[in-house]
């Protein structure tokens, strides 16, 4: 259950991140509450997780699923920018996120 966890904590820090900046820094109420809610239930699911992962792979993983998330949709809803070292970057984090699902108990 804690991997559940962490997928889905991972997926609300997507939310927050992408949260903050429609807040435009806390200035516009409804995306201002939708980031705070989000990145709570985020925090909560990260640590029901660490009941049963160790700290750095939840952590390491929570960060990394937000952190492609984040890019990806970044890159489709704001037209961030596209290149090649950046896909491979996106790469090595997915690729960390997996490895640490792997070999992790």
């Amino acid at each position: 259950m804690a991997w559940v966890y962490i997928f889905f904590a991972g997926l609300l820090e997507i939310g927050w991140a992408l949260g903050l900046k429609a807040s435009e820094g806390f200035t516009r109420p409804l995306p201002t509450v939708f980031t705070l809610i989000a990145a709570a239930l985020s925090f909560w699911l990260l640590a029901l997780a660490m009941r049963d992962l160790p700290a750095g792979t939840a952590y390491a993983v929570w960060s990394g699923i937000g952190a492609f998330g984040t890019v990806v949709l970044g890159i489709v809803l704001f037209q961030d920018a596209v290149s090649a070292p950046r896909l491979l970057c996106l790469g090595l984090i997915l690729a960390g996120i997996i490895g640490l699902k792997m070999f992790s108990s």
